[in-house]
């Protein structure tokens, strides 16, 4: 099981601190990080996957010191991001689309079984394996959502970065990635880092939560003691 740990981080944008020393532990599952706009947690996951730089700190996936590793690394070493903002290329179809996921995938480099294959990500998909012929901007948000997070999964990751990967969807198609989500650790034995602002839809699903305020640490418990704490959630998360 991937363990993803961070220390210390902090990360400045000019005079503005982002992130003041978080520190926290993914052991595997999923971890939620939850916070209002502005907590920082969009941040973090950029952080992590190498497109902020660091002030101080660590982060260290297993063996690897991610804040080392460039940025077009991350897929060789089990990291995988999906930003916020569903971003596919329009011009290309689905399948074109899900195969430049496969191009840093770990498992070709090393030469294993496959986790996750086209047949895999189609069986995840259903919708999308019946539109693989389609040109992307032809989807709706919740189908390019899907299309994403395939695309992520065929480069092998050992960890998923997920950001609001529910931003603008309908509550029917939340639900429906977020139990494919649960499903990728479950089933798949995928760790999962999920910043979201639906806390409730995230809590839902998630082992643990770390709940972010200013860029610091403010509650990191199990997603369960978090769903019942009325006093973080209205102060935290408006909820």
């Amino acid at each position: 099981m991937t363990t993803l740990t961070v220390q210390g981080l902090t990360v400045d944008y000019g005079p503005v601190r982002a992130l003041d020393g978080v520190g926290f532990e993914v052991p595997g599952g999923i971890t939620a990080v939850l916070g209002a706009n502005g907590a920082g947690k969009t941040t973090l996951l950029r952080t992590l996957s190498g497109l902020v730089p660091a002030r101080a700190g660590t982060a260290r996936l297993d063996a690897t010191d991610l804040l080392r590793t460039p940025a077009e690394e991350m897929t060789r070493v089990g990291l995988a991001h999906v930003p916020e903002g569903r971003g596919v290329i329009a011009e290309l179809t689905v399948e074109e689309n899900l195969h430049l996921g496969a191009l840093g995938a770990r498992a070709a480099r090393r030469g294993t079984a496959s986790r996750f294959d086209l047949t895999r990500v189609y069986e995840l998909f259903p919708v999308l394996g019946e539109r693989s012929g389609q040109l992307a901007h032809t989807l709706s948000g919740g189908e390019r959502q899907m299309l994403v997070v395939g695309r992520a999964l065929l480069a092998e990751p050992s960890i998923l970065l997920l950001d609001e990967p529910s931003l603008g969807l309908a509550p029917r198609v939340v639900a429906q990635i977020f139990a494919l989500i649960r499903e990728l650790v479950d089933r798949d034995g995928l760790t999962v880092l999920l910043a979201e602002q639906n806390a409730r839809s995230a809590l839902s699903i998630a082992d643990r939560a770390l709940v972010l305020g200013l860029g610091r640490v403010v509650a990191d418990e199990s997603a369960a003691a978090l769903a019942g704490d009325d006093r973080l959630r209205h102060a935290y998360l408006g909820a």
